[in-house]
């Protein structure tokens, strides 16, 4: 692998990451009832601990909000 190419899976990880935590952060502040109404009574520290995976499956928490289910969901 070139410098070049490692950069660039870097720089994709990073972004990746970057829009990850501001989604993460926005649900926790203001989707959380959405997702799950019994999640929003929860101490700022249980919050905290899914923050990562938040961050990390942001896709799916963006599909979730605005109105796609998965299929057990529906």
């Amino acid at each position: 692998m070139t410098e070049q190419t490692a950069e660039i899976v870097w720089l994709t990880l990073a972004g990746y990451l970057a829009v990850g935590l501001c989604v993460a952060l926005s649900t926790l502040l203001f989707g959380l009832r959405k997702l799950e109404p019994a999640a929003a009574v929860m101490p700022l520290r249980v919050r905290l601990l899914i923050l990562p995976g938040l961050a990390a499956l942001w896709p799916l928490v963006i599909a979730r909000l605005f109105g796609r289910r998965a299929k057990e969901d529906r």
